[in-house]
């Protein structure tokens, strides 16, 4: 309690954080952030602690990619270290995460005080920005500042270190200037020079393969309307990724689906495309850098990006336009409604590609037993709505559920970002539960996967996040296991046990299941979707190997 006429830092922290709309706090409580928990435990912020702390910024990391609003993640020193490769997860997801780390008192700073690392330092090669606060009077600057920085441009994590002697800190509130979000963070609405969005609809006129390719900055607006209603004037074939799958469904006449070229035959026709359009896409080695053959060496490349950094990074494009996606992609639709826009030959092949390609997922989908990964997904898609969300984390048991299951909504269909790294879908899904209350949530999840955050299954059970896990079970490191036998003709160090993790789940609280049969697939899933709280169902698949995984083998082999 501050004395008449003072506020504490912990205080300013709490008004800071409410004045940008935070009200779930992802958190793992320790002596360095105490006092500021206490503090806002009287304010109305919902605390929905983990096990781990990787898994807290997980959750903050699906927070902001879900609901475009800021991800807020607090723990002590110890458990800042623990988050380390949450956030530098959060950094290949771009996601607008505030990392909040208390540390041992400031004035015994560099004394060997408690448990002291340099928290700053190791964050700022994960975050797009690490400080330190000194003083209690600087934290809403410190707020806003993380703020402007985890918006600004292409979206990130931000961490801020501060001491309990700073969040216990008395300062007179006259000496406080706060201000409203909008008074320190621009506006999104970036605009294009009118002449570029000429050019740009100039190269799309003229081309006879076009294809436009949206990636999670396309996202920051929110809604896919815009995006939707360009490619309605045009008739230009558009594909998704990342936080951008769903923003429109892939059931529109004009999406071709998951832009994955290990894992939509459609999205390999990109090295026939004259004219690409990326709108956030970048040009990394998912796409060989953007060099021929994967895009020919003619083609003419339109990249829109919020990033100055990222326009012609490996190879140079005919259009950058430096902006916010939505509104740049607004003007180009306004110029696009100049002109009569007729659908191209091309997009019969790129139906044809698709047509393919559901014809070998669906000759996968074998019984068994043990059941192929897509026999599983072909089971249960009938089961699903429009308005799940899907989550997907593994390997080759979850690439072949992103190769089958359409993104039907905006932020319902979420994938591990390019990092790769494991273990991010269960957090995910249960941050999903928390974004959307009155939406089922399914996650897809390997038993690799599985093992890293097995243990938030408690903090569903204790918050009430009701995600249903679909765990398939081939008792292996499947992908990498695949491509070591592929190229190495021999596993190493990939094969696990068929352990019990529906047991794991049970002992959790959750309802959960074995299901070793395919006629026991359909009942226990149904029960798992019926059931109140959070489900696991573990099923028995084959060790079967996936388009991603036969990609991977392909392009060593031939490097």
């Amino acid at each position: 309690m501050a004395s008449a006429g003072k506020i504490t830092g912990s205080h300013l922290i709490a008004q800071a954080l409410k004045l940008e709309g935070v009200h779930n706090i992802f958190t793992l409580a320790g002596d360095h952030v105490l006092p500021v928990l206490d503090v806002m435990s009287d304010l109305d912020f919902r605390f929905i602690d983990t096990r781990h702390e990787q898994a807290a910024v997980h959750m903050a990391d699906a927070w902001g990619r879900i609901t475009r609003q800021p991800g807020v993640c607090m723990y002590t020193t110890p458990g800042f270290a623990n988050a380390i490769p949450g956030l530098a997860n959060a950094m290949h997801s771009e996601s607008p995460v505030i990392s909040i780390a208390g540390s041992a008192e400031f004035s015994q700073l560099g004394k060997g005080a408690m448990q002291e690392i340099p928290q700053v330092e190791m964050a700022a090669p994960v975050t797009k920005a690490s400080w330190m606060v000194q003083d209690a009077r600087r934290i809403p600057e410190f707020i806003a500042r993380a703020m402007r920085t985890a918006y600004s441009g292409r979206r990130g994590p931000v961490h801020l270190t501060i001491p309990m002697d700073i969040q216990e800190q008395e300062v007179d509130e006259e000496d406080i200037t706060v201000y409203n979000p909008r008074e320190y963070r621009a506006d999104e609405d970036v605009y294009a020079n009118p002449e570029m969005v000429r050019r740009a609809i100039g190269l799309l006129r003229q081309a006879q393969r076009p294809l436009v390719v949206a990636s999670g900055p396309a996202t920051h607006r929110g809604s896919g309307a815009y995006l939707e209603k360009f490619i309605e004037t045009t008739r230009l074939p558009l594909m998704t990724e990342e936080h951008a799958r769903g923003l429109v469904s892939d059931d529109h006449p004009y999406c071709y689906g998951f832009f994955d070229l290990g894992l939509n035959q459609a999205a390999r026709l990109l090295r026939e495309a004259d004219v690409i359009m990326f709108l956030g896409r970048k040009q990394d080695y998912s796409i060989r850098y953007a060099q021929a053959p994967t895009i020919a060496a003619d083609a003419s490349i339109i990249q829109v990006d919020p990033s100055a950094a990222e326009i012609g990074r490996n190879r140079g494009v005919a259009v950058g336009i430096v902006g916010d996606i939505p509104s740049v992609v607004d003007q180009m639709t306004e110029e696009a409604s100049k002109h009569t826009w007729t659908d191209l030959p091309w997009l019969g092949r790129l139906k044809e590609a698709q047509e393919a390609q559901a014809e070998r997922v669906n000759s996968a989908a074998v019984a068994g037993p043990p059941m192929h990964a897509t026999y599983v997904h072909k089971t249960v898609a009938p089961m699903l709505s429009p308005d799940d969300i899907l989550v997907f984390d593994g390997g080759d048991f979850c690439h072949w559920g992103r190769a089958f299951h359409p993104a039907r909504r905006d932020s319902g269909w979420l994938y591990i970002p390019s990092l790769g790294m494991l273990g991010s879908a269960i957090p995910t899904a249960f941050a999903a539960t928390v974004a959307f209350p009155n939406s089922r949530v399914v996650c897809f999840n390997g038993d690799g996967s599985f093992g890293f955050n097995a243990m938030e299954i408690d903090t569903a059970v204790r918050h009430n996040l009701p995600a249903k896990i679909i765990l398939g079970n081939d008792a292996a490191w499947g992908i990498d296991r695949q491509i070591q036998i592929g190229l190495y003709g021999r596993p190493v160090a990939t094969d696990l046990l068929q352990q019990r993790y529906d047991l794991v789940a049970q002992g959790l609280g959750a309802h959960s299941e074995l299901v070793a049969s395919p006629e026991e697939l359909v009942p226990a899933v149904q029960r798992a979707f019926d059931a109140p709280g959070p489900a696991l169902v573990n099923v028995l698949v084959d060790r079967a190997i996936s388009p991603r995984a036969e990609a991977a083998i392909n392009r060593r082999r031939t490097e």
